[in-house]
């Protein structure tokens, strides 16, 4: 259900000011510290940032998926590890559980991940299992009332903050997807452990880290759907989490694009702007017009997918155009900005080195062509 346009347009530009006036001052801060302050955290609870994709009966806001995208393309006018702090509580973290939890587990869990209170993470990727999703190894062993959960999970985006984990892990013979089931499994648990967080390329302040299952007696009630059902689950996850993701490359390529007009109106060379130069300007161009691309594909997939329409195809597209869509905008941007793109000062480098994950996560660009293939296929053309 949308909002009424009145609250929802209050909402878009509450979430644009926090952007501008909170967020973009303190992107250098969380840049060194590898943190994002807890009062920043605790002002994206009160503005609902963590329940916006959680029904309104459980305390979320409630959002379709075109008001969920909009809000993701502002959030994306700052270094997305803001964005990423109430992320996974909004998509993939909480989807499966939204998707396929029972009316118990919902009432259990969903009122404290839109508040915040609890944060969620999505638990699929193994040491040695990534594209190939419907090969974990990770077991789960039926004895009586509990699973005994065993294995490890790498990369796992806030693992060191979550408290509940969405984990796919092998319960029957059956190779491929067919074998593979969902759990929701708390932190408090024993037998869990939390590796130390990554060092990564960019995205400073949002940590991923490995997470360890030993021998964890996970209750039959917290099992997602029947058994073998986790790799449809995922999927289903993953197909709206790739058009969020979307939306915020579109965004962080509309703050790239302002902030090269803004500098290519200012710096002078041979006695004018670089912007009056025609070879600046085809760049300006490029990078305009794949944007403005990229945002009409996120916004008509968000509105089928809101029809109700299968758009399987038309997610993995908007996620393989617009993320490698923001890679080359960013790459511009740091040619339009010249010497001062690669100095941390002004940020571009840094926004360059935040948009080369999301050719990664959420499925490679790879596995989206993949996808695209099969599904054109399927669909004759």
């Amino acid at each position: 259900m949308a909002l009424d346009p009145e609250t929802f347009d209050a909402l878009i530009d509450t979430v644009r000011r926090f952007v501008a006036e909170r967020l973009r001052p303190l992107e250098a801060e969380v840049e060194a510290a590898d943190a994002i302050p807890e009062g920043i955290v605790a002002e994206m609870k009160d503005m609902g940032l963590f329940g916006l994709s959680i029904a309104e009966d459980y305390g979320g806001l409630g959002l379709n998926m075109v008001e969920e995208c909009r809000v993701a393309i502002e959030m994306g006018r700052t270094t997305p590890a803001f964005r990423s702090a109430f992320g996974t509580n909004v998509g993939i973290g909480s989807q499966g559980l939204v998707m396929a939890g029972s009316a118990e587990q919902k009432a259990e869990w969903l009122p404290k991940i839109a508040s915040g209170e609890i944060v969620t993470s999505f638990a699929l990727t193994e040491p040695d299992v990534g594209s190939d999703s419907g090969s974990v190894k990770t077991r789960a062993v039926r004895d009586g009332d509990v699973y005994r959960l065993s294995g490890t999970k790498r990369y796992i985006t806030n693992a060191d903050r979550a408290q509940l984990f969405t984990v796919m892990a092998r319960t029957g013979e059956e190779k491929g997807g067919r074998g593979v089931s969902a759990f929701l499994v708390p932190k408090d648990l024993p037998g869990i452990t939390i590796g130390e967080p990554e060092k990564k390329m960019g995205q400073k302040g949002a940590k991923v880290a490995d997470v360890h299952f030993d021998d964890v007696p996970v209750p039959v009630a917290n099992r997602l759907g029947a058994e073998g059902e986790g790799f449809k689950i995922a999927m289903r996850v993953l197909d709206r989490g790739r058009l969020h993701i979307s939306a915020v490359c579109v965004g962080v390529a509309e703050r790239l694009i302002a902030d090269s007009v803004a500098y290519a109106g200012s710096r002078t060379q041979f006695g004018q702007p670089i912007a009056s130069h025609q070879l600046i300007q085809g760049m300006i161009a490029d990078m305009k017009t794949e944007a403005l691309v990229a945002r009409a594909m996120v916004m008509e997939t968000a509105a089928a997918k809101d029809r109700g329409d299968d758009v399987v195809l038309e997610s993995a597209a908007a996620k393989y155009f617009a993320s490698e869509m923001v890679g080359r905008v960013a790459d511009k941007a740091v040619q339009i900005y010249g010497g001062a793109g690669y100095i941390a000062d002004y940020g571009i480098e840094r926004l360059y080195r935040d948009v080369r994950l999301f050719r990664i996560y959420e499925g490679t660009s790879q596995i989206q062509q993949v996808i695209i293939a099969r599904e054109t296929i399927k669909r004759g053309g």
